[in-house]
């Protein structure tokens, strides 16, 4: 696409390990191997609502030091959907169109989008109504966007989990206690599943899975007839009690969020088996620090991809991971297919061949 001369690469969205790296990749080959400028826009569609739009030109030397920085350089936004955007009186306005004049009014030729399926949906809905040639990218810690192996932050929030269960495995065994660990992970259990078997959990509770107090505290009783006296849970964040009730906090501006269910969980094993409990909740931990070497060869991979489709004129497309290889997929598509943890996929399959309870 020889007419291409200027992009655009926002990040929308929470923030987690991998994003800077994406921002390296497409630098290095839009500018050093196309020859391309590279325009990041600021605080995602933010930015480009702005007036003037918030953008910043982006060369090699700009992105040299991104390949371990964690978070996103280009800052981001998880709040304030433009189509009903929440205005300073209360009332909400549809500010879409300033944001595709935001993109028009700095001449781009192409946006790649790096985010999450809430994300990538806004965003096409925008390319759509304006004329935006879009690429989209996939990021989450959660692993949940459709028709992708994997999405940029999974794998350093999985380390750090894994890192966290192999500490708290000391502390539970000196004391002989029952040390629940609660993870992010919205309404897939990914995150909770693969560090509680790379950790060595002895009960996983995932949101997939309806689980029985009688049977996580018979994992418990079980271990303790063996010899072990102490035990470690992980729990998903977006778990329920077991009458089916999601345990929420409600945030300083109004909005619901998960969390709290590991200090659930902890209370009832207590009063069911009489061990002593404590509760680790990792929170945004998991979404910070250095990204993992796995983050940083997903997001190179994603980058230079996104960058060929746009030479390709392949737009309304997203990249993905499959069979060890990135290929694209329609944005539609994989929105469409939210994938959260198969109950009778490998890796349930893997923990109950460990031994491990999920509660079931």
């Amino acid at each position: 696409m020889g007419a291409t001369k200027r992009i655009g690469i926002l990040t929308s969205g929470g923030d987690c390990a991998g994003l800077n790296p994406v921002i390296r990749a497409v630098v290095h080959h839009a500018n050093g191997n196309y020859g391309w400028d590279v325009l990041g826009i600021c605080q995602a569609t933010n930015g480009l609502m702005s007036r003037p739009p918030q953008a910043i030109h982006l060369d090699l030397n700009e992105v040299d030091r991104l390949l371990t920085l964690g978070g996103t350089m280009l800052g981001t936004t998880n709040k304030g959907d433009p189509f009903a955007f929440p205005m300073g009186d209360g009332t909400v306005l549809d500010r879409s169109n300033e944001i595709i004049e935001g993109y028009h009014s700095l001449g781009l030729d192409a946006l790649i989008g790096i985010g999450g399926d809430g994300s990538l949906a806004i965003l096409r809905r925008l390319a759509q109504q304006g004329g935006m040639n879009l690429v989209g990218i996939p990021k989450t810690i959660d692993n949940d966007v459709g028709l992708t192996e994997r999405s940029i932050g999974f794998d350093t929030a999985v380390n750090i989990a894994t890192e966290a269960l192999d500490r708290l495995h000391f502390t539970a065994a000196s004391h002989n206690r029952v040390l629940i660990l609660e993870v992010m992970g919205r309404d897939a259990g990914h995150i909770a599943l693969n560090a509680g078997i790379a950790g060595g959990a002895d009960i996983i509770l995932i949101p997939e899975i309806p689980y029985k107090l009688e049977n996580v505290c018979a994992q418990i009783k079980k271990r303790q007839d063996r010899g072990k006296h102490f035990c470690l849970v992980m729990v998903s964040e977006a778990v329920c009690t077991e009458g089916g009730e999601q345990v929420t906090q409600m945030q300083q501006f109004g909005e619901c969020r998960f969390g709290g269910i590991g200090q659930y969980i902890a209370s009832q094993i207590a009063e069911y088996t009489g061990a002593e409990t404590r509760v680790t909740v990792l929170g945004h931990l998991q979404r910070g620090g250095i990204p993992s070497p796995g983050d940083r060869l997903l997001a190179s991979a994603f980058g230079v991809a996104a960058v060929d489709l746009i030479a390709q004129e392949k737009f309304d497309q997203m990249v993905t991971w499959q069979k060890r290889q990135v290929v694209s997929v329609p944005i539609a598509e994989a929105i469409q297919n939210y994938r959260n943890v198969d109950p009778q996929g490998t890796m349930v399959k893997t923990a109950r061949g460990l031994g491990i309870c999920l509660g079931d």
